[in-house]
């Protein structure tokens, strides 16, 4: 499963109203592994951004005059996150700023020459998702970091690129916890240890000797009622499927 998790920067509120992107920063995540392939440009939005964003941001006038216009861009960023499931903190704002983009662009003849967002990659709002999880909460991006004890302190002002790897960190343990380590990690105890860490013998496995499982016995009176509850399942069903396989293991036999 490819995942791109992403984050915009904007010179105002509403591509409505003429505003435009000046910054994309995204972080790839296979298989709920950070793969280290992310995205980060400037863009130049050819046109001035508005003194509210720059406080938000910190991004100036100058500091994008010299970047690509998105055109330029367009089409890796779309190669980039093609197919993909984009991972995005209040998704309608990133989305819609990205299809907006994509809208100016047209081919010879004078068409769309790339569609919207939704034609090529589904969305996963982790906004959405924290506010069904933590009803009645602030669920904005510093206050799930605090929630699930995730560093932030770089964050003074809003990146793209800081805002991905931090909603990166934030989506993976509001999903289920840390599920890969650090290619750092790993090789630093290989190195103690003086194993390979691309090898199986790096993985440190835990003993069974000494370990004893308790097994607990269901009662006379459970065993009825699971045998009743299986009954009412094969009445209902007709056929099913462990009654072959009795038959099956008791003719082998």
């Amino acid at each position: 499963m490819r995942q791109i998790v992403l984050d915009t920067e904007t010179t105002g509120i509403d591509p409505k109203d003429g505003h435009r992107l000046i910054e994309i920063g995204a972080v790839e995540v296979v298989n709920r592994r950070l793969t280290g392939n992310n995205y980060h440009q400037y863009i130049n939005p050819e046109r001035d951004i508005d003194p509210e964003a720059v406080e938000v941001h910190g991004i100036t006038n100058e500091r994008v005059a010299d970047e690509p216009v998105f055109a330029d861009i367009a089409d890796a960023f779309w190669e980039y996150i093609r197919g993909a499931e984009l991972v995005i903190h209040n998704a309608a704002f990133d989305v819609g700023f990205i299809d907006h983009e994509f809208g100016l662009l047209h081919d010879k003849r004078g068409g769309p020459r790339l569609g919207p967002v939704a034609d090529y990659c589904s969305v996963l709002d982790t906004l959405a998702m924290a506010r069904k999880l933590h009803p009645g909460q602030r669920n904005n991006l510093d206050a799930l970091c605090k929630r699930y004890g995730i560093d932030n302190g770089r964050r003074v002002l809003h990146g793209a690129l800081l805002d991905a790897e931090i909603l990166s960190d934030v989506y993976l343990t509001m999903t289920g916890g840390q599920t890969a380590l650090s290619l750092a990690g790993i090789e630093e105890r290989a190195g103690d240890e003086g194993q390979d860490a691309n090898s199986v013998s790096g993985i440190r496995r835990v003993s069974r000797e000494g370990l004893s499982l308790a097994v607990t016995r269901p009662s006379e009176a459970e065993e009825a009622a699971h045998r009743a509850k299986l009954d009412s399942i094969r009445q209902a069903a007709g056929q099913c499927h462990w009654d072959a396989l009795n038959d099956a293991s008791q003719g082998s036999a």
